[in-house]
């Protein structure tokens, strides 16, 4: 029997992923002149980065840095509308912290994260994500006046036009996977995607959702469409490193 690929729901992170991607986002983050600076980054360049958990760990928490990131300004001034900031009880080392936390609360529509067990608890994630959650109404409020004052119909709209195109020409192309031979052999793999619902078709011209094809060139290489890239990073093939992502 088949069983079907599910909706993966955004509960939130473990503490030590926060705090990966603050440590990433503040090495990253966009210099303004002091009179334009809405918030204050303080230097927590000596505070050593957590080691990551595996590799799904790395993953996510450079795609949440990145995603605070392509938001940073929006997120400044949600802060700074809601009169969340300034807190004098947080200092600016934990900004970054702030900023990235703010951006994953949003993106769960404002919704509390749930209790990973088992996890490393992180005082200042559970005092920040506590802090955060208790303002939950005045954020949401704020990210709505930022979206008529700017006539969005999405936080989308405030990505720079440049990087908007870039990622609609990159989330278009097809997912490519090497099989890790050493690991598993493509009639293992080809058998565990059809029990995960998955049907292999000729080609990516072929494609139409739960589909892959194999590489015309390299056999050891599968071929999936774009939209699946999250559910496919999350099937134990990968978490295996059966599937490796190239």
């Amino acid at each position: 029997e088949k069983r079907k690929v599910t909706q993966i729901e955004k509960n939130g992170y473990p503490d030590s992923v926060y705090i990966n991607a603050a440590k990433i986002f503040q090495g990253l983050l966009t210099e303004k002149s002091k009179d334009r600076n809405l918030v204050q980054y303080g230097d927590n360049s000596e505070s050593p980065m957590m080691a990551f958990k595996d590799e799904h760990s790395r993953r996510v928490s450079y795609e949440l840095a990145f995603s605070a990131l392509k938001y940073q300004g929006l997120l400044e001034e949600i802060l700074v509308d809601s009169k969340v900031y300034p807190c004098y009880s947080i200092p600016d080392e934990l900004t970054s912290l702030l900023v990235v936390m703010l951006y994953d609360l949003q993106d769960r529509k404002f919704r509390n994260r749930k209790i990973f067990a088992e996890e490393e608890v992180v005082a200042e994630v559970q005092e920040i994500g506590r802090y955060l959650y208790s303002y939950s109404t005045k954020l949401a409020a704020a990210l709505a006046r930022c979206r008529i004052k700017y006539d969005a119909l999405s936080i989308e709209y405030f990505v720079p036009e440049t990087v908007r195109k870039q990622e609609q020409r990159a989330s278009a192309l097809p997912i490519c996977f090497w099989i890790n031979t050493f690991k598993i052999s493509l009639e293992d793999v080809i058998r565990d995607l059809e029990m995960k619902g998955f049907t292999k078709v000729e080609s990516v011209s072929d494609f139409d959702h739960y589909t892959y094809a194999v590489d015309q060139h390299c056999h050891d290489v599968l071929v999936f469409p774009s939209s699946l890239r999250e559910e496919l990073l999350n099937l134990d093939l990968v978490a295996d490193r059966k599937l490796l992502l190239q």
